[in-house]
């Protein structure tokens, strides 16, 4: 236990709770999940780009999202389909650890980088469109206008967010592996892309991996705010 209390802040649990509580608020909830959503599809996005194109990135009001690609290789396939869980995973790790280093400058460019990315190059649906440009307004007016606590605060949320959505995603795409493997997203592309290895192997990395990440930040210490 006493390792537990020297790696962890009140703050960081009252966080914490607040992103819980927020994302399962009707409609709030969904919008809100909508930035793990974006960073989980750039994820894919990214490394789709070093073996194929992006087509599109959808986001959507159910929180979901959809890259469409085109891979000349089976290893571009594999890894872009690998990507989505590991890198919001990564990114809610790395939101941490800017935070806890006091760069937080270098945490609101890569959120802004994202958002932008997405806007100009791959997301055509509505409602992403709309999210993107909400969220980049208020996001931008309360870095210009509030103060600098309360831009800490903002961002602190939402790495909170990250970490919460990230991991509870991975389990429920767990759970579906379990139940309906075909019906599993990314675990189900890898099923079928690794052939000997079925939809719930794949939901079970996908929700360790995002239980590592979680450890690894306790462990270096990023959650004692």
């Amino acid at each position: 236990m006493s390792f537990v209390r020297d790696k962890l802040s009140a703050k960081f649990f009252l966080f914490l709770m607040l992103a819980f509580l927020l994302i399962h608020v009707p409609i709030v909830g969904n919008y809100a999940k909508v930035i793990n959503t974006l960073i989980h599809e750039s994820g894919h996005g990214l490394i789709a780009l070093l073996g194929g194109n992006v087509e599109r990135i959808s986001l959507f009001m159910n929180s979901e999202g959809a890259t469409y690609s085109n891979q000349s290789t089976w290893a571009g396939s594999f890894f872009t389909s690998l990507a989505g869980y590991t890198f919001a995973s990564f990114m809610a790790f790395l939101s941490y650890l800017l935070i806890g280093k006091k760069k937080q400058i270098i945490l609101i460019d890569i959120l802004l980088g994202f958002m932008f990315l997405n806007l100009i190059f791959w997301v055509r649906n509505p409602y992403g469109i709309f999210w993107l440009c909400s969220f980049a307004i208020a996001f931008l007016i309360l870095l210009i206008k509030g103060s600098q606590n309360l831009r800490d605060y903002l961002l602190l949320l939402i790495a909170s967010i990250l970490l919460v959505d990230s991991v509870q995603s991975a389990y429920e795409i767990l759970y579906i592996s379990l139940f309906q493997p075909y019906e599993a997203g990314d675990a189900a592309n890898l099923a079928r892309l690794t052939v000997i290895l079925p939809a719930p192997v794949w939901g079970f990395f996908f929700f360790l991996q995002a239980l590592w990440f979680s450890y690894y930040g306790l462990k270096r210490g990023y959650y004692k705010l």
